[in-house]
């Protein structure tokens, strides 16, 4: 019998650990070809990781909600043998290779001041943010004060890299020294406010005590419903947000849909809606306005070559995701629609993998499938601008005719327009979606597709 080691698989270039939710399978199981044993979760998503074997699975190394770097080995699977002594030869040497790392490892952490798993406070820490911590000299308690934004707040990569790229200056260091300027018999109440703002310290809000009666119910928010609430409040907190309005004629599109739909798919095995048609306008029109596909980064604003369109997808459990059309200036109708039908599907499936919902550079949501007409959408961090389509409605409207003004049964839509006030202004907010309003309303009915 052989031992096949499955790993956890690399799941895009800025995912450097993932925690296990679920075993899906149990030691002694039988586990076919590419089926799935393990459900995962990383800061962006949920996925599964499948067997790249056949066997049995004879050994669980880590428990759910243990957080595991990419790379590691998180089961065991025995396998028929196929009687081939190399393999067992490399895999020896192998694990001769391995031992002799983690010996060299351990020698070097050996001379440094090592991080444990668990701090006093009860706050834990992966084995990727203690290696960076131990590497960089974070202390301890540098480390809890470091707020973290990774599953139950734990201090993710990110954190703690954010935090040594700011200079490193201890937070918990801030705290004592503000806590005993305060103690000064000197200082008065009304100057604690001016020494925690001098201090950049980070104040939580006071909440609220809600009381809790035997009829009401409590629910506890999903993994991704937090992460989703931070990245919101986050947004928030680090964007200027205004919103422009504009009203889109889109008549010649109903028009236009109405008459190709069943030729289109037909031909093209795809079913074309709106939105498809929508997205390739906004791609038009960050071309010709590149400084809406931006990012802000300090005082820094980084120009976005590729124009990748995120397209906000409802979940079945409520939440939203935000899949990406990679390179969408770079596709025609059909392929614009292929994506946006093939994300969509497989959103609702839960099927995305990682590198799908990231390097967005510019966001689309659809209110309008909800009934809204339009809405004030949140910006997707780090973007700078997002825009909500609203409902297609039938309204009576003015309509201009060489022989004078009548009224006339139009179908028009709302849409929103959320920018990052810091780097875009009104101007360049409001001719964007007026280029996206006057190609909309341009739209050739008799045209092909």
């Amino acid at each position: 019998m052989a031992r096949f080691e499955v790993k956890l698989p690399k799941m895009g270039e800025s995912v450097a650990e993932a925690t296990i939710t679920t075993w899906l399978k149990s030691v002694g199981d039988t586990v076919g070809l590419d089926e799935a044993i393990v459900e995962i979760a990383t800061d962006k998503v949920d996925s599964e990781v499948p067997s790249e074997v056949e066997g049995t699975l004879v050994e669980v190394l880590f428990d759910n909600d243990a957080v595991v770097k990419v790379g590691e080995t998180i089961a065991i699977i025995e396998t028929a043998s196929d009687g081939s002594e190399k393999k067992e030869q490399i895999i020896s040497k192998q694990v001769e290779h391995n031992i002799a790392e983690i010996v060299q490892n351990v020698a070097e952490m050996s001379q440094t001041k090592v991080i444990e798993k668990t701090s006093a406070s009860g706050k834990f820490f992966s084995p990727l943010v203690r290696n960076i911590a131990t590497t960089e000299g974070v202390s301890m308690e540098e480390l809890e004060a470091i707020v973290g934004t990774g599953t139950e707040n734990r201090v993710t990569k990110n954190d703690i890299l954010a935090y040594i790229n700011s200079g490193r200056k201890s937070v918990a260091s801030d705290k004592k020294e503000i806590e005993q300027e305060i103690k000064q018999p000197n200082v008065e109440k009304s100057v604690i406010k001016e020494v925690i703002v001098e201090k950049k310290e980070i104040v939580k809000p006071v909440v609220s005590t809600i009381s809790v009666n035997g009829e009401d119910e409590i629910i506890e928010m999903t993994r991704m419903g937090k992460l989703i609430a931070h990245h919101m409040v986050e947004s928030l907190q680090t964007s200027a947000h205004v919103q422009s309005f504009i009203e889109v004629d889109v008549t010649n599109i109903v028009k236009w849909r109405e008459r190709v739909k069943d030729q289109f798919f037909a031909r093209e095995g795809e079913k074309i809606t709106y939105t498809p048609i929508f997205m390739q306008a906004v791609a038009k029109a960050i071309k010709q306005f590149p400084m809406i596909n931006i990012a802000v980064s300090g005082d820094k604003i980084i120009k976005k070559k590729a124009i990748n369109l995120g397209m906000a997808a409802a979940l079945a459990d409520g939440n939203l995701i935000v899949p990406v059309i990679k390179n969408a200036d770079q596709l025609n109708l059909v392929g614009i629609t292929r994506a946006v039908n093939d994300l969509a599907e497989r959103a609702r499936k839960g099927q995305l993998k990682p590198d799908e919902i990231q390097g967005g550079t510019y966001t689309v949501t659809n209110v309008g499938s909800f009934g809204s007409v339009f809405g004030t959408p949140i910006i997707n961090q780090p973007q700078v601008a997002i825009l909500a389509l609203g409902a297609v409605r039938k309204v009576p409207a003015v309509i201009e005719t060489p022989e004078g003004d009548f009224i006339g049964i139009r179908h028009k839509m709302f849409i929103s327009h959320s920018y990052d006030h810091r780097v875009v202004n009104g101007a360049l907010g409001g001719m964007f979606i007026k280029t996206i309003k006057d190609a909309l309303e341009a739209w050739d009915v008799n045209a092909d597709f």
